[in-house]
């Protein structure tokens, strides 16, 4: 049964959605999801490789501008959009990240498959951004003034070694300012992420003698060094809880099949729910690769400086929670019962984790629709039903922002 502080916060939402200007915002959405849409598949088919977002992010801000908001490019490489409010101390953020997992020459050209849209980077985070240019049309439409101000924020630099640095830079810009940030990524809408998965992203590296594949034949391989590595660390118990993972993402060295290279490397996520764990399994991985080097050298009978290991840092994304009594957690499950959305509590690796570590109120929710097939090729999204949450995002926004008379 709903506390009494639960059944107001219900009832509050439930006036505001009757509220006429919020009904114009949300008949807007009911009648323009075909066009949030298109403009999904406009801004995915932009390229926006790691540390190469600029030009989606240029279009990114000709949509903000075009419902009134005021919009900039910061140096990081941000579009950041602002609809301000009365208050000139209180902002709530809401970021969808521009930058996908796909290089540079990946052919994003959207497909249609039946009912679904298929193409890298359509879900992660081309439903994303395209939920926060449809929310910036619909607030627009909605002729709402909010007492705190509003930021849609395209940020750079979520995925592979970006390091959170886009929404490391707006944290550092609105600083005390924010009371609630709100993290846009995919489009699912039963769950509420309040929890952030702390990671390690590191790279380990082998340096050897190199050589000739037939005369230097004996020789310690840098590959096969990284190769024994990897099956050591296979063999570590990795716990369910706290909910851990790893992964070996990026494999390279080597310049031709008949050369024994002279270098060699592999580039590692490691996750955890706890920060102890995490440190575990980062200890473990150190020793498992020094294992790796060992057991080359010692089957090759080389000496012990034959060849040489090295770590770097290429990652590091800190853990936070938010507090089961956060407003914002209010807020948004209110929505969820105005809406009748079921919604679950999950823990993830977003761009919420930073604001979580530094105490700032942060979920990370979808915009709407369904998907799947995330970081593959043939990633796909189905637009069907995203107008609940672009629902989700409006009321949210204006029950966080609170609505002048």
């Amino acid at each position: 049964m709903a506390t009494l502080s639960a059944r107001a916060t219900e009832d509050s939402t439930a006036k505001l959605a009757e509220d006429p200007r919020c009904a114009r915002g949300l008949a807007w959405i009911d009648k323009s999801a075909a066009w949030v849409t298109d403009q999904q598949i406009h801004l995915t088919e932009i390229p926006a490789p790691e540390f190469g977002e600029s030009r989606r992010a240029e279009a990114l801000k000709e949509l903000f501008a075009a419902s009134g908001f005021h919009v900039s490019i910061d140096t990081t490489g941000n579009v950041v959009a602002e609809r301000r409010g009365s208050d000139p101390n209180g902002v709530v953020l809401l970021a969808a990240h521009i930058d996908t997992v796909f290089p540079q020459g990946t052919d994003v050209q959207v497909r249609r498959d039946g009912n679904r849209l298929v193409a890298p980077g359509i879900s992660d985070n081309g439903a994303g951004i395209s939920a926060l240019v449809g929310l910036a049309r619909a607030l627009f439409e909605s002729q709402v003034r909010t007492n705190k101000t509003v930021v849609l924020a395209g940020d750079v630099g979520e995925e592979g070694e970006g390091n959170l640095r886009g929404i490391r830079a707006l944290v550092d810009r609105y600083g005390s300012r924010l009371s609630a940030v709100i993290a846009v990524d995919g489009p699912a809408t039963d769950y509420i992420t309040t929890q952030g998965i702390a990671s390690r992203r590191l790279e380990a590296s082998v340096a050897g003698p190199g050589g000739h594949s037939w005369s230097d034949f004996g020789e310690p391989n840098p590959i096969t060094a990284i190769a024994r590595g990897i099956v050591q660390f296979s063999a570590v118990r990795v716990p369910t809880d706290p909910r851990s993972s790893y992964n070996f993402g990026v494999i390279d060295g080597g310049t031709s099949v008949n050369s024994i290279p002279s270098s060699a490397s592999v580039k590692v996520d490691l996750r955890s729910e706890d920060e102890a764990e995490l440190a575990r399994l980062e200890s473990a991985l150190r020793d498992a690769m020094q294992t790796g080097l060992r057991d080359e050298l010692a089957k090759c009978d080389a000496p012990s400086d034959a060849l040489q290991l090295a770590f770097r840092s290429i990652g590091t994304r800190p853990a936070g929670k938010l507090p089961a009594d956060s407003p914002l957690l209010a807020t948004v499950r209110s929505v969820d019962r105005t809406l009748g959305n079921r919604s679950r509590l999950e823990s993830s690796s977003t761009d919420a984790n930073l604001p979580l570590s530094l105490g700032i109120p942060a979920v990370a929710i979808g915009g709407g629709g369904t998907g799947g097939g995330a970081h593959t090729p043939e990633e796909w999204f189905n637009p069907a039903g995203r107008e609940l949450g672009l629902k989700r995002l409006f009321l949210t926004v204006v029950s966080l922002a609170g609505v002048e008379p």
